[in-house]
């Protein structure tokens, strides 16, 4: 049970901090407003390492049903866990975005950006172009979850591993994530997109679900080859 928790609170701290620097960025208003790319991409970096740190003595801190998928397919996980572990990220997901919108309460009534709105919340491309989308998805995945899997040869002194995940991270938002903002995550994309559909912002236009099964599928598909590849080496 504390496994499941751990991926729940750990889930919502990453979104928390990882929606929160999207949030800084893009919302009017805020001593943040238009500092860029480099800056949500170190955001996402770090929101993902203290997320780790906060969670992970609890639990594996997979935060991601991908990896959850992908540490599952690679035997690291029982997979009567990945049911209730997936379902506690993505309600962390929910939860996280949720308060993102409660720490910036007034900054949503001075965006009139629907599109800035939305992509505080959840990902979208920078060209919509479905298959193309979806391979930048299951590229990124790949690298994410191979490069988890590789730690695990790896021997790290104590309190280090989470600082590694964060670099792999700001590497893959750097240099991969100029084409669809890389959810790389399907829990990450989806509990806020659910928030973005259910809290009342103004103006906030649509939760763009058309676009939905992107982050969700293209993750899975480049966890479970990830997993497939590391598993034919090792």
């Amino acid at each position: 049970m504390l496994q499941i928790f751990s991926e729940f609170f750990g889930t919502a701290i990453l979104i928390l901090l990882g929606d929160g620097v999207c949030a800084a960025v893009n919302l009017k208003k805020s001593k943040a407003e238009a500092s860029g790319w480099i800056v949500i991409a170190m955001g996402w970096a770090t929101a993902v390492t203290i997320a780790v740190y906060f969670s992970g003595f609890m639990g594996p801190a997979h935060l991601n049903p991908a990896v959850t998928i992908g540490n599952a397919v690679a035997g690291n996980l029982e997979w009567n866990l990945v049911l209730p572990f997936i379902i506690a990220q993505v309600l962390g997901g929910i939860v996280g975005a949720v308060l993102v919108w409660a720490m910036y309460l007034p900054h949503w009534a001075e965006t009139k950006d629907q599109g800035a709105i939305l992509g505080t919340f959840a990902t979208g491309p920078a060209i919509r172009h479905y298959p193309a989308n979806l391979i930048s998805e299951i590229i990124g995945t790949f690298v994410l979850v191979f490069g988890l899997l590789a730690m695990t040869q790896h021997q790290f002194a104590d309190g280090v591993n989470p600082m590694a995940v964060g670099v792999l991270i700001l590497a893959i938002g750097l240099s991969l994530g100029g084409a669809t903002g890389y959810a790389i995550n399907p829990a990450r994309d989806l509990g806020p997109r659910i928030a973005h559909q259910l809290l009342p912002i103004a103006g906030k236009g649509s939760s763009d679900w058309a676009y939905s099964w992107v982050p969700v599928v293209g993750p899975v598909i480049g966890a479970v080859i990830a997993a497939g590849v590391f598993g034919l080496i090792v």
